[in-house]
C-alpha cells in the first residue's frame, strides 16, 4: 500500500518514539516490539503529526537535505503503514 501525497500520516496511538540509552539511538516502540531508527527515519516520524501531508514532510526534508527525498519518504511511510504503525489521519472520519 503506497501512501498518497495528500495522506496526513500519524503514529498509531499505541506507538511512540523514545530514546534507547544502551544503543544511543531513537526507537519506535509499540506493543509487539520496537524498531531502531536512524536519524532520517526519526526526522520523518517527528513530522508525522496528522496535520502535515506526506508531500509536506517530503518538502520539509528535501529543503533540509538539499535534495529531493520524496520517494524515500513515501516508501518509508508506506512500509510503516503496511505494518499499521502509521495511519492516515484523513481516514479518521
Amino acid at each position: 500500500m503506497l501512501l498518497a501525497g495528500t495522506a496526513r500520516p500519524a503514529l498509531w496511538h499505541l506507538a511512540r518514539i523514545d530514546f534507547d540509552p544502551v544503543r544511543e539511538r531513537r526507537v519506535l516502540l509499540y506493543p509487539e516490539g520496537a524498531v531502531l531508527l536512524n536519524d532520517t527515519a526519526a526526522e520523518i516520524l517527528a513530522l508525522c503529526d496528522g496535520v502535515r501531508t506526506v508531500d509536506d514532510i517530503a518538502a520539509t526534508l528535501s529543503v533540509r537535505y538539499s535534495t529531493d527525498v520524496t520517494a524515500d519518504v513515501v516508501e518509508y511511510l508506506s512500509q510503516l503503514a503496511e505494518r499499521e504503525l502509521v495511519r492516515d489521519a484523513n481516514d479518521d472520519g
